[in-house]
C-alpha cells in the first residue's frame, strides 16, 4: 500500500479536493519502502524495513491557511483530514506573505526510479554488509557501517487542476575501517540511484587502504597548505555555502552575496573563472524530482557561470514582491571540473595535504560563510607526486568562497551527498591553495 499507482493517487486526490469548501486546497501524497542494514565491529547489529504512507491537505481561506496530515485514506478518514484542515485555517491569524496554489503546469518526466534498486531485498543487503566486513576481516581490520535504500512516490493535487505523479529509487552506503588498535581510519560512500553501479566488495578497498595507511599520524605544524580535498570533503563546505544563494537573504543585507548599498551580487564576480555550478533535474547522474516543494517546474540553469554568479533563488513571494520569475528550486548541484582523478591530483603536487573527509563544520561568519570544521578518517602529506605519511587531523577555518578562489585544479566530478541537505551533487576533487588549518586534533 506505500507505493501507490498514478491512478490510485489521483483518485485519492481528487477525492480530498472535491470534499473541501474551502477557497483552496491542494493535497500531497508521500509514500515509501525504506530498507536498511547496520553493522559495527565487524557485526551486522540491526536490519530492517519501514513502509509508510501520508497524506497532507493545505487548505485556505483568503489568506488565513491551516495544514493536517493523516495516513488513512477511507472516506470518512479523507473528510476527517480535510474538516480539520479548514478549522484551523479559520484559527489561523492572515499571512502578508501568504501565496495561493499554482496554477496547472506541465512536468517533463526525469528518470528517478531504478527497478533493480527498487527490488534490493534482506538477503542483498546482507551480502553488503559481508563484503564489507569480510574484507576487513581479512586485513585484521575493523568494519562499522550502514547501507540504506528505498523506493518511494509523490503525489499532489491543487484546486485549480495541478497535478504531479513521480516514483523515485536510491541507495546510500558508508562504511568506516578502523585499525584494531584505533590508531588509522578509512571511509567510503556511495551515494547512487542505480544499484547496477554498486559493488561494496569493490568500494570497501578504498577505506581499507587508507585505514591501514593512516596509522601512525604524524604530527604537521598548522598553518596554510596547498590541500586536495576528495569529493566528499569538498562537498561538506560547499553544499553549507549554497544555502545562502537565497535571494532574499542577500537582498536584505543577510548573505556573502549582499551588495554593499543594497541589492545582490548577481553578475558579479565572486569566483575564480574555472568555477561553474548548475542545476539541471533531468541529469542522468543526479536525476531529481521534475517539481519543487510548491509544485513549480524545475529547470535547467546554471547558478554560477565563469564565477559570476547569475542566479540566486527566489521564492514565490520574494520573486513576485522583486518583479522577478519564479522558477522551482534546485534539487541537485553540478559542479564543472576536468578529467583527472584524486590520483592524478596528489601526482602532480609537489608538497600538500590530501584530505579524505571534514566533518562537524559549523558557521562563524555567515557574511563570508567562514566554517570551521575537521579532517577525518585519512589525512596524508604529499611530496614530489607521492603520499609521503599520514598526518593528524587538522581543525580548519576557511570560507568555501575563499577557497573556490584558490583553485589550483579541478578533477573528474563524482555523485556525493551534500552533508548539509539531501541533495545531490556532482563536486570534482580540487587541489586548492593556502587552505587554513588553525590546530591539531588528536581523533582519527
Amino acid at each position: 500500500m506505500s507505493i501507490l499507482t498514478e491512478a490510485q493517487a489521483k483518485a485519492i486526490l481528487d477525492k480530498v479536493i472535491k470534499l473541501s469548501t474551502a477557497d483552496e486546497c491542494t493535497a500531497q501524497l508521500a509514500g515509501s519502502i525504506d530498507g536498511n542494514i547496520r553493522f559495527a565491529l565487524n557485526n551486522i547489529s540491526t536490519s530492517g524495513v519501514v513502509d509508510n504512507i501520508d497524506l497532507a491537505v493545505q487548505v485556505a481561506f483568503g489568506k488565513r491557511s491551516g495544514v493536517a496530515t493523516i495516513n488513512q485514506f477511507d472516506d470518512a478518514s479523507l473528510e476527517r483530514v480535510v474538516r480539520r484542515a479548514e478549522e484551523l485555517a479559520k484559527l489561523s491569524p492572515e499571512n502578508p506573505e501568504f501565496m495561493p496554489a499554482v496554477e496547472k503546469q506541465a512536468y517533463t518526466p526525469t528518470q528517478t526510479f531504478k527497478a533493480s534498486t527498487a527490488a534490493i531485498s534482506p538477503e542483498y543487503r546482507a551480502k553488503v554488509a559481508a563484503d564489507s566486513i569480510d574484507a576487513c576481516k581479512a586485513e585484521k581490520l575493523v568494519a562499522a557501517g550502514f547501507l540504506q535504500d528505498g523506493q518511494s512516490f509523490q503525489a499532489f493535487a491543487n484546486s485549480k487542476g495541478n497535478f504531479g505523479y513521480q516514483q523515485s529509487s536510491g541507495l546510500d552506503y558508508t562504511c568506516t575501517v578502523r585499525t584494531e588498535d584505533g590508531t588509522g581510519s578509512g571511509w567510503v560512500g556511495r551515494n547512487l540511484d542505480d544499484v547496477d553501479k554498486f559493488d561494496a566488495g569493490q568500494d570497501i578497498r578504498t577505506a581499507v587502504r587508507k585505514a591501514t595507511a593512516s596509522s601512525g599520524a604524524k604530527a604537521l605544524e598548522p598553518g596554510k597548505y596547498t590541500v586536495i580535498l576528495e569529493p566528499a570533503a569538498a562537498a561538506g563546505l560547499i553544499s553549507f555555502m549554497m544555502n545562502y544563494f537565497d535571494a532574499r537573504q542577500a537582498d536584505e543585507g543577510r548573505s556573502f552575496l549582499s551588495k554593499k548599498g543594497g541589492g545582490n551580487k548577481i553578475g558579479e564576480q565572486v569566483y575564480d573563472p574555472r568555477v561553474n555550478f548548475h542545476a539541471d533535474p533531468g541529469d542522468a547522474d543526479v536525476p531529481v524530482m521534475p517539481w519543487d516543494g510548491d509544485g513549480l517546474p524545475r529547470e535547467k540553469m546554471d547558478i554560477v557561470k565563469g564565477g559570476k554568479v547569475v542566479a540566486l533563488d527566489y521564492s514565490r513571494y520574494w520573486a513576485q514582491k522583486s518583479g522577478k520569475r519564479a522558477v522551482g528550486t534546485p534539487g541537485n548541484l553540478i559542479m564543472s571540473g576536468g578529467d583527472k582523478s584524486t590520483a592524478d591530483l596528489v601526482r602532480g603536487t609537489s608538497k600538500g595535504v590530501l584530505v579524505t573527509r571534514t566533518w562537524y563544520i559549523r558557521m562563524v561568519d555567515p557574511q563570508t560563510v567562514l566554517l570551521t570544521g575537521l579532517t577525518r578518517d585519512g589525512t596524508f602529506y604529499i611530496e614530489n607526486g607521492e603520499i609521503k605519511y599520514p598526518v593528524k587531523n587538522f581543525r580548519f577555518n576557511e570560507s568555501p568562497v575563499i577557497m573556490l578562489n584558490n583553485i589550483e585544479e579541478l578533477g573528474k566530478p563524482i555523485r556525493v551527498q551534500g552533508d548539509e541537505s539531501s541533495m545531490a551533487m556532482m563536486i570534482p576533487p580540487m587541489k586548492l591553495r593556502d587552505f587554513t588549518f588553525t590546530s591539531l586534533s588528536d581523533a582519527v
